[in-house]
């Protein structure tokens, strides 16, 4: 009931590493330099997105040979906005906690409190051992990431942080200045692990693109585990979105991208979280029921079905709405184009259906 009275949220991914977010050959008018995420930045924030996720990516995986690093774009995207809250994803492993909470604060008092944050355990083994990192187990993954999160919330809510964990160890350590408004905790995953850790310690689960019954049942366990936990949690979900004129255009937009793919750079990431997920308890991560064509879009995001006209989309994201989902993660395919199209043509669409489903729950 409560998702249905609230609005949906919109965030975009950010295309801060090269090759967009599709793994395709087709051209795609999408740039990952900062001049051209700054435009983007100002479009998404003029046509309604509240959120930009920034991908943490450090050595070439999917072909994205090129990356900026996150908080550090995100920091100077902040710079040049005014309202688009920022969610820098961070590898624990690669940051130390409590440096991460001094830069997070530092982005939130640079935004005027529009600093957020997605913490992910990884998938890419490379960064870890290219940086002479211990490369851990899939639960012992998700083991840091919990810590790194409960360390993240001392530091954001105590005048002193103390931690004595298996991975940190904080000793009367102040955080000065405090962030001017509350950093919401994001993260993913699919395995049990990463459910139980987002039932215990994070404010948004984040799925990978699915059907509406697979992110039904993802929302209903993590929500049952949250409760037993005492906790409310809110879902985000991704999305690959192509919006046109008529559905044929959409479809066929989506045919090409995939008959182009770069086979090379699907079957490496392929096999990237394949061995990433080997480790779980369930022997298999986020992207094991995935096919090659959903590995196109490397989170699976053309599942989710935002493909079609403004009209189609629109009451697509309705549906994920009544299913529980709060906040809706989009790729696009020209970052600049699709941002507006989207904006413009797709969000007021989603607003004037919330308000005839909340007239009608209220009235039912």
């Amino acid at each position: 009931f409560r998702s249905i009275l609230s609005s949906l949220t919109f965030a975009y991914w950010v295309p801060n590493v090269s090759g967009g977010l599709v793994v395709s050959n087709l051209p795609q008018r999408t740039d990952w330099s900062f001049e051209a995420n700054k435009k983007y930045a100002k479009i998404a924030e003029e046509v309604g997105f509240e959120y930009a996720l920034l991908q943490t990516r450090f050595i070439a995986s999917y072909g994205a040979d090129k990356q900026l690093e996150a908080i550090t774009l995100a920091t100077a995207l902040g710079a040049v906005t005014s309202k688009l809250k920022l969610i820098t994803a961070v590898l624990p492993g690669l940051w130390h906690p409590a440096v991460y909470a001094k830069m997070l604060t530092t982005l939130d008092h640079v935004t005027n409190g529009r600093a957020a944050v997605n913490v992910v355990s990884g998938w890419l083994k490379d960064e870890f051992t290219a940086y002479g990192e211990e490369w851990l187990a899939h639960d012992k993954r998700y083991e840091r990431s919990e810590e790194f999160i409960r360390v993240l919330r001392q530091f954001f809510e105590e005048d002193s942080a103390n931690f004595d964990g298996d991975y940190y160890k904080i000793n009367d350590a102040p955080m000065k200045p405090k962030a001017v408004a509350p950093i919401p905790i994001f993260q993913g995953g699919n395995s049990q692990d990463a459910r139980k850790m987002a039932s215990r310690v994070s404010d948004y689960y984040f799925m990978n693109g699915n059907t509406l019954e697979g992110f039904q049942k993802q929302i209903e366990d993590v929500r049952s585990k949250a409760a037993k936990e005492g906790r409310n949690i809110k879902f985000a979900v991704n999305g690959f979105a192509i919006v046109r004129d008529t559905e044929e255009e959409a479809i066929q937009l989506l045919r090409d991208i995939v008959s182009h793919a770069d086979d090379q750079a699907v079957e490496g990431f392929r096999q990237a979280v394949k061995e990433a997920g080997q480790s779980s308890k369930e022997k298999e991560g986020m992207w094991a029921n995935s096919s090659k064509e959903d590995l196109v879009q490397y989170n699976d995001g053309f599942k989710t079905g935002l493909i079609g006209t403004p009209e189609q989309v629109a009451n697509r994201i309705i549906e994920l709405k009544k299913i529980g989902v709060d906040l809706v993660l989009t790729g696009h395919f020209h970052y600049e184009e699709d941002l507006r199209r989207f904006g413009e043509q797709v969000i007021p669409l989603v607003r004037q259906k919330e308000k005839e489903l909340a007239n009608k729950e209220v009235h039912s």
